[in-house]
């Protein structure tokens, strides 16, 4: 069943996002006062959404305009990065080795990201953080295939996306909490355990 979504999610597969300003250029997130940019954002015991239960997500953008970040923790499967590259007409040549694949939510699904250090930028990189960045070309794909990518990444199908004042109104609803940008829970294997490790790390409000 696993393989057979996978399989479908990859017919349709995209690589590309359209951020304004991003064109040609690294995008840099503006973050305002308040803004969740570069942190976790993690479902609370309580979440009533059950496409979020006991999810944790990387904040991209969080601004006047609405928010926008990527769920880290719901494997999906793994494919030949190859076989990827050629699905979206990029010589594979030299490249070796399977990636993984994360459900990033429930915007876009077809559309994939590569959330990664910031070790690696390119044209179409986000600047989340100091730390973390987004591509959304497939270029980072074939790096990564060919050794040269950044030192850690995780690639995500869709993403999860609010509309302006809609991820505050869920916060004071008590759907969420905030958890310290922490690279383990990122990019660690450990998917079972990293909406754990994210509760244990949230934020408490003064």
């Amino acid at each position: 069943m696993r393989q057979a979504r996978v399989a479908a999610l990859l017919a349709v597969l995209v690589v590309g996002l359209v951020t304004a300003g991003a064109a040609g250029r690294i995008a840099r997130a503006q973050p305002g006062h308040g803004s969740l940019a570069g942190q976790l954002l993690v479902a609370a015991p309580g979440m009533r959404d059950p496409r979020f239960a006991r999810t944790v997500i990387f904040m991209v953008r969080h601004d006047a305009t609405g928010a926008m970040g990527v769920t880290v923790n719901r494997l999906i499967g793994q494919t030949p990065l190859a076989g990827l590259l050629q699905r979206l007409g990029v010589d594979p040549a030299g490249v070796s080795g399977s990636i993984r694949i994360h459900w990033g939510g429930p915007v876009e699904g077809p559309r994939g990201f590569v959330l990664h250090t910031a070790d690696y930028a390119s044209e179409g990189t986000i600047a989340a953080s100091a730390r973390f960045a987004l591509t959304a070309s497939p270029e980072v794909l074939r790096r990564i295939g060919l050794g040269q990518g950044p030192r850690r990444a995780l690639f995500v199908l869709g993403y999860a996306g609010w509309a302006p004042g809609q991820l505050e109104a869920e916060r004071e609803r008590g759907d969420w909490v905030v958890a310290a940008p922490d690279e383990e829970v990122v990019f660690d294997d450990n998917h079972a355990g990293k909406w754990e490790r994210a509760l244990a790390q949230r934020k408490i409000d003064l």
